[in-house]
């Protein structure tokens, strides 16, 4: 075992683990961050994503002796304001069915609007290709996408609302 000090969500926090845990498990068994789902530990489904240092990365395969940053889960994502845009698109366009996949495709998502904040479709399929979902809710995905990518591109978000159509 050994001692890692991990920005988790804005905070740091110390954790006991063996150097190849993977990220994935200490968010979820050691700082109970259950929202991070475990999906297939080969890093090819996406259920497991979070974000370090702004970037999507799969935390099923990730050593936690190799996280060197900040670590954003989808608990943290919005901060405390409510929920983030893309959750709230989540949402309005009944995206999830099982839910199983959303953490993931969420935080995948947020990754591609901070760094692309006008993306077509071709973009989200590209960035979002790593993200499989059972249930099939990617047209869904996709729309939520754009609606949410309307928050980013807005002078105020608090008066931009969500758009139903986008992306069609």
């Amino acid at each position: 075992m050994s001692k890692y000090t991990l920005e988790i969500n804005g905070e740091k926090t110390d954790v006991d683990a063996s150097p190849e845990m993977p990220l994935l498990w200490v968010l979820r068994d050691k700082l109970k961050l259950t929202g991070t789902k475990f999906g297939c530990g080969i890093a090819q489904c996406g259920a497991c994503t979070v974000h370090i240092n702004g970037v999507a990365m799969r935390s099923c395969v990730l050593p936690v002796s190799a996280v060197s940053g900040p670590v954003t889960t989808i608990e943290g994502l919005a901060g405390n304001d409510g929920l983030h845009p893309l959750q709230s698109a989540w949402i309005e366009h009944d995206v999830p069915q099982c839910g199983y996949c959303q953490a993931g495709q969420i935080m995948s998502a947020a990754a591609l609007l901070s760094t692309n904040s006008q993306p077509n479709d071709d973009e989200i399929d590209k960035a979002m290709a790593g993200n499989y979902c059972r249930c099939g809710t990617y047209i869904r995905v996709r729309k939520a996408i754009h609606s949410a990518a309307l928050f980013y591109n807005a002078d105020t978000s608090a008066d931009q609302g969500l758009v139903e159509g986008v992306g069609e």
